[in-house]
């Protein structure tokens, strides 16, 4: 090798070992020091830390527990909490949750060793929930009581702040109206305290008003004041979830979170078969012994299709058609050639997203022996369960996938719903999954399986696709018209004694009516709030995966809209303009929980490194495991040469998953130092006004804004 060349060859090693090494910022070289990006819980077991770990494991943000109730738990000091690293001092958590603002005691060592601790480093510290007293800022309480149904409201400051995500009401929860659901106290700022009011509530029964979310600075140190009590499925507690961990980890940490929202409808071109209000049960379903009733099918029209098109264009949201092109067909055989309903949907076809619902919606599980209710699995001369084929699988996923290219529908060839989500395992008939499922699959270049989140909830592999859970709505499948839909959920949910089923009487996992609901306004009155509140709960909670409706559903008396319309409008008018609903497809889902999995298992085996110096982030993971992250608004990602604009806008900060570029090891963030995105000097979110609207994420529909607590979904047949 000449002298040239070597020189050359070790000049490029030289480059490459300083490429897959974090970059130094001039606050870095200055001997600032590290800060790991992982949060210290302090919990007493209470229901609001135990909330907040929950959002934070939504998140996927990495945090240590201290459980106050355990002897053998670790004292926490100043070696607990800070130490050096590489002779640069090292801050092991960059913010604290306690339980209350001194959960210790008064003289309490730990608590001094936590304050020293804020103080040096600039640590915040959220007090979970907390008495409104001087030692967290407040006077003492102008009202002390239950909060339920009290309309809270972000303040000024909220919303120039960790809250600016939020329109301007928290509506407190009121389910019952027998129970207390939420406790809390109003307060005013202590005299000469420096206290900012983020969320206040007017005083039940009185006048005036006061905080229920603050923040307190004193001696050197940040506290986030919380007066009322929560848990992490409460609404009010959802929509602040995100500003707490915001305000606690000053818009700088692992994890990410957004509200997503997508409704798939099953059966398209299809039929499904009629609730009977006088057998209870379905004529030409399973449920119904196939000697009574008459099937009485319901199916969408043209003008139908019309209006879901026209709906979804009006809300900026577009639905998921899982079709069945042998649905169609059948009916053209019946009708002299013609379907308008396919004519219409065919000619509207952009307007939707499409999914391979198999060609004529068989079950796809073992061969049902339907001579008994409920039905059982058929069986081989040795005793084995008999399955349906490999190629007759293979067959329905591969004619109705030709059926839609015909039709010009833009599929993704990846995805499939099978019929009622069969061939996989069905309790308590088939415990196992079709044989012959994994590789029809295959053959048809299957990646993403539509599975029922009331049977199935994780993410698993069959053969070579992933399942996407889909949470099943309860506007059933075989109602077309709000009287069936009642009569239905009165069956289900009424005791024997009021004239139901009694089902309800026995489940674990719903509960009964305290009477039928009225025939006429049932639906109105409690099946649309109750069934929006839960799924718009899903959508808060920061979960990508879908819900299912059925084609009988937008037909007829079109039963759905009303409650997607309140899931939609109740969002409307929550959030401000730069939180839109994500609305993915299936695909894209399917790909979110896979890469929500590997992330959340390393972080949890402690494989994921991450810490800032300055303005510098640094994350280091397992190899083929993709960061998940959230940051100001402005940060850029470390390249081989020059840098990348990081993630997407999303209420207020940047957030997404990113990989280290090529060459590297890890990922390497640059923080912004304008003033607008980056925190204030002492660490705080700098106090603006509220953020205008953004660019919305790859995949996201933010629909056009238009001029209780109830019973557990998922216990009736599901169909799909």
């Amino acid at each position: 090798m000449n002298h040239t060349a070597r020189a050359a060859a070790l000049g490029a090693a030289a480059l490459l070992l300083a490429l897959s090494l974090p970059g130094a910022s001039p606050a870095a070289a200055a001997g600032a020091p590290r800060v790991d990006l992982r949060v210290l819980v302090v919990t007493d077991g209470g229901p609001a830390t135990t909330a907040i770990t929950a959002e934070l494991d939504g998140q996927g943000t990495p945090y240590t527990t201290v459980d106050l109730r355990r002897s053998e738990r670790p004292a926490i000091d100043d070696a607990f909490l800070a130490d050096t690293v590489n002779g640069r001092a090292r801050a092991r958590f960059q913010a604290v949750v306690l339980p209350n603002d001194n959960p210790f005691g008064a003289g309490s060592a730990e608590m001094a060793a936590l304050a020293s601790y804020e103080q040096t480093y600039a640590i915040p510290q959220v007090d979970a929930y907390t008495y409104a007293r001087p030692e967290a800022g407040l006077r003492a309480p102008k009202f002390s009581g239950s909060l339920d149904g009290v309309r809270a409201q972000v303040t000024a400051a909220g919303r120039g702040g960790p809250f600016g995500y939020l329109a301007d009401q928290v509506p407190f929860e009121n389910n019952s109206p027998s129970t207390s659901e939420s406790y809390g106290f109003l307060a005013d700022p202590a005299p000469g305290a420096d206290f900012t009011s983020y969320v206040d509530a007017p005083v039940p029964g009185g006048s005036g008003r006061g905080s229920l979310v603050g923040e307190y600075r004193h001696d050197g140190r940040r506290e986030l004041v919380v007066t009322f009590v929560y848990n992490e499925h409460q609404q009010q507690f959802r929509l602040l979830a995100r500003g707490i961990v915001d305000w606690l980890t000053q818009g700088v940490h692992l994890g990410s979170s957004r509200n997503y929202f997508a409704v798939h409808v099953d059966d398209v071109l299809g039929a499904d078969d009629r609730w009977d209000e006088d057998l209870n049960c379905t004529p030409g379903d399973v449920d119904c012994p196939r000697d009574q009733g008459t099937p009485d099918p319901i199916r969408m029209t043209a003008d139908d299709a019309a209006h879901a098109t026209q709906w979804s264009k009006d809300r900026g949201f577009p639905l998921d058609m899982a079709f069945n092109g042998g649905g169609s067909e059948l009916h053209r055989e019946q009708n002299g050639g013609s379907d308008p309903l396919a004519d219409r949907l065919i000619a509207d076809r952009a307007g939707h997203r499409w999914i391979n619902h198999t060609y004529n919606h068989p079950f796809l599980g073992c061969v049902q022996d339907v001579a008994t209710v409920p039905w059982t699995c058929a069986k081989n001369t040795d005793g084995s369960t008999r399955y349906v084929s490999r190629a007759d699988i293979s067959q329905q996923i591969s004619d109705n996938r030709a059926w839609g290219q015909r039709a010009g529908l833009p599929l993704d060839n990846g995805e499939l719903v099978t019929g009622e989500h069969s061939g996989l395992k069905l309790l308590p008939q088939q415990p196992d999954d079709n044989p012959n499922l994994g590789p029809a699959l295959r053959d048809n270049g299957i990646d993403r399986l539509g599975s029922d989140n009331s049977r199935d909830r994780n993410q698993r592999p069959v053969g070579p696709a992933l399942t996407v859970p889909r949470f099943p709505m309860n506007v059933f499948y075989n109602a077309g018209r709000t009287a069936e839909q009642i009569d239905e959920y009165n069956w289900i949910y009424t005791r024997k004694a009021d004239g139901g089923s009694g089902t309800c009487e026995n489940s674990s996992v719903a509960t009964c009516l305290d009477e039928p609901l009225d025939l006429t306004t049932g639906y109105e009155d409690h099946i649309v709030p109750v069934e929006s509140t839960i799924a718009l709960g899903h959508t808060l909670a920061n979960d990508p995966r879908p819900h299912f409706i059925h084609q009988s559903n937008l037909a007829e008396d079109r039963i759905a809209y009303p409650v997607l319309d309140r899931v939609l409008d109740t969002y409307d008018a929550l959030y401000a303009e730069n939180t839109p609903v994500v609305n993915l497809r299936m695909s894209d889902i399917g790909d979110e929980l896979r890469s929500r999995a590997a992330w959340d298992t390393a972080v949890r085996a402690g494989r994921v490194t991450a810490y800032r110096i300055g303005d510098t982030v640094t994350v280091q993971a397992p190899a083929g495991v993709t960061t998940r992250a959230t940051m100001p608004t402005g940060t850029v990602q470390q390249q081989l040469i020059g840098t990348a604009k990081f993630g997407t806008a999303y209420a207020g900060r940047t957030s997404g998953w990113t990989a280290p570029p090529l060459l590297q090891d890890r990922v390497t963030l640059t923080l912004p130092t304008t003033p607008a995105a980056a925190a204030t000097r002492d660490g705080s979110p700098a106090r603006t006004a509220p953020a205008q609207k953004q660019p919305v994420p790859p995949g996201t529909t933010q629909h056009v804004k238009p001029g209780t607590a109830g019973h557990t979904p998922n216990t009736v047949p599901t169909h799909g």
